[in-house]
């Protein structure tokens, strides 16, 4: 248990990890708390990493195997940090012929980030998406719940300096 908190600890801080542990304290005892414990953690850390699993599964003596499996199964979990802006580009049919790929690619160049990732700083992770429903404002980006249509390469810079 100890070598667990040390793991925690090197990517947590102290109050992080007891929250994490009073959550775990709350739901031990009651029968399919597996979700809730891993929503409310994912609230607190803001993602998932394996150690937080380990703790969770041995705080809810459930196998290692079942904690991972619902993290990985389930998208609105995480075991990566993610930015404070999420970013989606649309590369659907009308989107990428209307110039999607060059705003993605733009994109990438500009954060320094592929699809999927999140900027060092945490500011930004980056998504591409199929189909975002608003094809004859394309290209689209949406920045958090910010749709941006007609997006232009050249518009790109000024707009993600309106998201600190």
């Amino acid at each position: 248990m100890k070598e667990e908190r040390d793991e925690l600890l090197k990517e947590f801080t102290p109050e992080q990890v007891a929250k994490l542990d009073e959550i775990i304290e709350r739901y031990k005892s009651k029968p399919g708390s597996l979700i809730p414990v891993l929503e409310e953690a994912q609230m607190v850390l803001e993602y998932l990493p394996v150690s937080v699993q380990k703790r969770i599964a041995n705080g809810l003596n459930l196998p290692f195997s079942r904690v991972f499996g619902v993290v990985t199964f389930y998208s609105f979990f995480t075991m990566t940090p993610r930015g404070r802006h999420t970013i989606r580009v649309c590369l659907g049919t009308a989107c990428y012929v209307r110039g999607g790929k060059a705003i993605a690619e733009m994109l990438e160049k500009t954060l320094g980030v592929k699809e999927g990732q999140t900027t060092v700083d945490r500011r930004f992770t980056y998504e591409t998406v199929r189909c975002l429903g608003a094809c004859g404002l394309g290209p689209v980006v949406v920045i958090d719940n910010d749709v941006h249509g007609r997006m232009k390469p050249a518009k790109l810079k000024e707009t993600l300096n309106n998201y600190q």
